[in-house]
């Protein structure tokens, strides 16, 4: 089914018992398969598998939605993003470079590039949660199962291994300092010829 207004782009493939809203953008070389597509929303060249998406969300370009992610309306899903078994709220940001498996972000939540929810351990899979209005800088690890409380800050960098309460500044790297010299002690520097 495809809502009125839609526009698909050439090389789309459409399967399985897959629903698109009216007004979105499909674009070229976008693959959906068994998927609801909520109104307005635009997806430029990316995958979305067994997934549903909410009104006005935007996904890629080459963002991936592996089964049962649940996108909520004016969210962005940017490119190289991948999804899985997750929950992503209304409004929140992924923008690029970040991996969600097996969690639950609230709404308003801002995911920083690089940030990856660290789901599995080796022998089994486990859940974490971001709650409402989060920010959770660049290159940050959320080592699940984990929850961030409502509004919660976390520093660029951080790897996060316990709970950080609502409000809460979560700062976990240490501090820069320079060995001057270190590299040429090393005898790492290239010989002249």
């Amino acid at each position: 089914m495809i809502g009125e207004g839609t526009a698909i782009g050439i090389g789309v493939v459409l399967s399985g018992k897959t629903e698109i809203g009216r007004n979105c953008k499909i674009g070229h070389h976008t693959r959906i398969e068994d998927s609801t597509v909520g109104n307005d929303v635009e997806i430029e060249q990316s995958i979305v598998l067994k997934s549903r998406l909410g009104d006005r969300s935007k996904i890629g370009p080459f963002a991936y939605l592996r089964p049962n992610s649940n996108i909520g309306s004016d969210a962005k899903v940017g490119d190289f993003v991948e999804i899985k078994n997750s929950t992503l709220g209304n409004g929140s940001k992924a923008s690029h470079l970040t991996y969600i498996g097996d969690s639950d972000v609230g709404e308003g939540v801002n995911l920083g590039c690089g940030v990856v929810f660290v789901n599995y351990d080796g022998a089994e899979k486990h859940r974490s949660v971001v709650e409402d209005g989060a920010f959770i800088g660049c290159n940050t690890n959320l080592i699940s199962p984990v929850n961030v409380g409502k509004g919660a800050y976390i520093a660029a960098g951080t790897t996060v291994t316990k709970d950080v309460p609502p409000g809460a500044l979560c700062i976990g790297r240490e501090k820069a300092r320079c060995i001057e010299g270190w590299v040429e002690k090393r005898g790492i520097l290239k010989k002249k010829k």
